[in-house]
C-alpha cells in the first residue's frame, strides 16, 4: 500500500538539511544534500510505520508561516 506524507525541510546552523514528518512522532533525519535527505526520510518513514501502533492520521498540507516573537532568556 502506498501512503503520502508531508515532510518539513529546514537547514540548520551547520548547513545540514533536516527533515521531519509531523504526522509521525519522532520521524526525522538529516543530511548534507537534499538528494540524500530525501532517501533518508523515506527510510525513516518506513521505519516509523513499522513501529507505529496506532493508525496514522495524515493531514492535508495548508502552508508554512514564519512567526516572530520577542524572547528573553530567563537567567
Amino acid at each position: 500500500m502506498k501512503k503520502e506524507f508531508n515532510v518539513i525541510i529546514e537547514k540548520d546552523t551547520e548547513g545540514l538539511y533536516v527533515a521531519s514528518v509531523p504526522s509521525l512522532r519522532g520521524c526525522h533525519t538529516q543530511a548534507s544534500s537534499l538528494d540524500q535527505l530525501m532517501e533518508r526520510i523515506k527510510e525513516a518513514i518506513e521505519l516509523c510505520l513499522e513501529v507505529e501502533e496506532e493508525e496514522v492520521t495524515n493531514f492535508d498540507f495548508v502552508g508554512m508561516q514564519r512567526v516572530s516573537v520577542n524572547y528573553v532568556k530567563a537567567s
